[in-house]
């Protein structure tokens, strides 16, 4: 995890793990660099449903209710992550957390699978 990459063994998903910062009253999208593959090959994941948990402390796991939309991106010049999942994070966005740091869980719905990715911290400030 060195170089910033959270590969889950056994699966066919491979986001970028990073802290990010954002002011508390700042509305602005947290973005989490994704590739996928499905039979050893490349795997566009914008038709999946992708949502998102904010949770205040790394033993809470979310719930049904913690969940939020997410949208996802496509960055064609990027070879590594050529899509983004994507929240609206702030006063004005599909959640609005406190002051303090977050466990980010991101959740893509595909068939069959319906991986839970541990993607990052969010710290707002």
């Amino acid at each position: 995890m060195e170089d910033g990459t959270l590969n889950m063994p056994g699966t066919e998903w491979t986001v970028g793990y990073d802290q990010i910062l954002i002011s508390h009253l700042s509305t602005e999208y947290v973005l989490i660099p994704v590739s996928a593959t499905k039979a050893g090959a490349a795997y566009n994941p914008t038709a999946d449903t992708v949502q998102f948990a904010f949770m205040p402390t790394p033993t809470q796991s979310p719930q049904v209710s913690d969940w939020v939309a997410g949208s996802w991106e496509t960055v064609p010049t990027s070879i590594i992550y050529p899509y983004n999942a994507k929240c609206l994070v702030g006063p004005s966005g599909v959640t609005a957390p406190t002051l303090g740091t977050y466990t980010m869980y991101m959740k893509v719905t595909d068939n069959p699978e319906i991986p839970v990715l541990v993607v990052g911290q969010l710290v707002v400030m």
